[in-house]
Order: structure tokens, then C-alpha cells, then sequence
């Protein structure tokens, strides 16, 4: 095996590690319940289990030996999977077309920037902004549609920043493009993009992603939440604003993972923002985060304004809160608005 993929592995699975751990050790009990749908320690474990288990068998020179003929696996199986211990001559034929449908998927995924454009929807109020910490967001938002019409719609937001978060965004983005028109299902989005994220090689972290399918003829909006802050829906029949929390955990994060779809309808005035963390966590001179409760609150006091005024109202509150300061983290907002 090339000694310089083998370094390649090696590096990315300790970029791995030392991003997880950080992040399990940094985080509050709240946003690691957020990301993971629970706060037990051993699902983190269990994940570093698995990159530890990888590095031990580079150490030992075992990593990428076939467990059947104890031949060398092919580079692009381990690429694509570094646990990947079989050779392609040992699949089955259905596993031979499955794994070839996903090293194409994976090789389609393009590193380049693709710049989202607001949609016009019947009865619907589209607005957005996004402010990147640094030169390359690890923050996105994007519109897109489904195979059966409905109208999709994504926030997603990597952990971390800067340039490498910017390219795995990037990809995240153009799976999303790939394969949305190919499906009518947020959830099996979701699921592809986690099996795309979640041994890969050239990711190092993990996504979390709000996907929703807007259908303008019914006017609802199913979606899925992996792992992402929950986005606010302001019910303007009820006078109250719901939180959509997370129905899976985030997309590249744990084994074993399983998101649900839910369903909700868009009423006159009823108004959905979505945002990233960058927001809710911005802390000023004080040490005073944001905070979930300030953005309810505001929400919900401006939900009367367009979607475009909503989200001015939002950025006047948040440069107020700084004083002049500048974001740490990458900041993007999202107002839907019913008509």
C-alpha cells in the first residue's frame, strides 16, 4: 500500500479524534445532547473506539488487509470506508452495485462553492444572510428541489471553522443538490449524507443539518433535524413560537444512526427561522451569550415584519448585543415566511 496514503489516513483519523474529543470536552451538556440526542458519554466512546481500533491496526501494519484472502483492499474502498476490512472479489453481487453506486456518488461530490439562490414560492417569504468568521464559512444555507416539486430547504453548519470546514460544507452542499431531486424524503438525505460523512477519510468532523421539504400545494413542511439548533416556528393562530429540535443526531457523529421525519402546516403569518450557533452563542463584552431565549423573544415580537425585515431585526438586535465586536463564529439566518 502507498506509504503516502497511509500517512493520509493516518493524519485524518488523528484530526478526527482530536476534533471529537475537543468538541466532547469543550461542549456544554446542552449542545452535546443537541448534537448527539443524548448526554451518555459512551456514544462519543463508542465512535473513538472505532477510530482508535484504525490507527492500532496502521501501527501494527494490518490496516487495509483483507480479513478472507489477506490480500490488500482496494485505496477507493478505503477512502470511501477506513474500516473497510474485505475485498471488492468477496462482496456479493447486490454489495458490488451498492458500494459502486456510493464511490460514484463520492467521487461526484465537487470541492467548490456553489452559491444558493432564494427561491420564489407561492404564498412564501424567502430571506437569508450569512457572515463567515473568517474567509471561508463552515456555515450554509441552500434551496433546492425534491423529485416530487416540493421545495427544499437546508441550514447546516460544520463544527468548527475556517477553510476546512468551508470544503467539507462545500461537499455537504452539493450532495444535497445531488440528491435531493433523485428522492421525496429529507430523512434518506440525511441518512446518504451521514454514510457519506461518517468513515470517509477526507472529513474530519461532523455536520449538523436542518433539511425541509415544503410542498406549496398543501402548504406543509416535513423535515428532519440532525443534530442542528432548533429552528423556531412562530404560530401566529396560537400567538406562540415552537422549537423544532433535533429528530437524529448530527450527520457524520455516531454509529448506528437514525433520524425521523415530522410534519408540520404553514398557516398565514406563521413564520420559520433557522439559524446556526454562531448566533444563539455570539457573546459580548460582558460574557453574555445571546442566548435561545433573546432570539425567541425577538421572534416573536417581530413576527409581524416580512421575512426580510425579521431578519434585519434579528441582525440590529445582535450588533446592539456586541457593542462593535466582532462574531467569533460563522453566522447564518434563515426567515420563512407564510403569506
Amino acid at each position: 500500500m502507498d506509504t503516502r496514503f497511509i500517512k493520509r489516513i493516518y493524519q485524518n483519523l488523528l484530526d478526527r479524534k482530536t476534533n471529537l474529543t475537543t468538541w466532547a470536552e469543550a461542549s456544554p451538556t446542552s449542545e452535546i445532547e443537541t448534537r448527539l440526542l443524548s448526554s451518555d458519554p459512551q456514544v462519543v466512546e463508542s465512535q473513538l473506539q472505532v477510530i482508535d481500533h484504525s490507527l492500532c491496526c496502521l501501527d501494527e501494519g494490518t490496516f487495509g488487509i483483507c480479513q478472507v484472502c489477506h490480500e490488500t483492499v482496494d485505496n477507493k474502498i478505503l477512502e470511501l470506508d477506513y474500516t473497510a476490512c474485505v475485498c471488492l472479489d468477496h462482496y456479493s453481487e447486490q454489495e458490488k452495485r451498492q458500494l459502486e453506486a456510493e464511490l460514484e456518488f463520492s467521487q461526484a461530490i465537487q470541492k467548490s462553492s456553489l452559491q444558493p439562490g432564494v427561491p420564489v414560492i407561492p404564498d412564501i417569504e424567502v430571506a437569508a444572510f450569512s457572515r463567515p468568521a473568517a474567509i471561508v464559512s463552515g456555515d450554509f444555507f441552500d434551496f433546492f428541489p425534491f423529485q416530487d416539486g416540493a421545495q427544499g430547504v437546508a441550514i447546516a453548519d460544520a463544527v468548527g471553522h475556517g477553510v476546512s470546514a468551508g470544503m467539507l460544507m462545500s461537499s455537504v452542499q452539493t450532495a444535497l443538490r445531488l440528491l435531493a431531486p433523485d428522492t421525496s424524503s429529507p430523512v434518506l438525505v440525511i441518512e446518504r449524507i451521514n454514510r457519506l460523512l461518517l468513515h470517509n477519510i477526507n472529513f474530519t468532523t461532523f455536520v449538523t443539518l436542518f433539511l425541509g421539504s415544503y410542498d406549496p400545494h398543501t402548504h406543509e413542511l416535513t423535515y428532519a433535524n440532525a443534530g442542528h439548533n432548533p429552528p423556531l416556528l412562530f404560530q401566529t393562530q396560537q400567538r406562540v413560537v415552537t422549537l423544532l429540535y433535533p429528530t437524529g443526531a448530527a450527520a457524520g457523529l455516531i454509529q448506528g444512526f437514525t433520524a425521523d421525519a415530522v410534519t408540520i402546516q404553514l398557516h398565514p403569518g406563521d413564520v420559520l427561522f433557522l439559524y446556526t450557533d454562531g448566533l444563539t452563542e455570539a457573546v459580548n463584552g460582558q460574557g453574555d451569550d445571546f442566548g435561545l431565549q433573546r432570539l425567541e423573544k425577538l421572534v416573536h415580537e417581530q413576527a409581524g415584519c416580512s421575512a426580510a425585515g425579521l431578519i434585519g431585526a434579528v441582525r440590529q438586535e445582535l450588533e446592539a448585543f456586541l457593542g462593535g465586536q466582532m462574531p467569533e463564529d460563522d453566522i447564518t439566518l434563515v426567515a420563512i415566511k407564510a403569506k
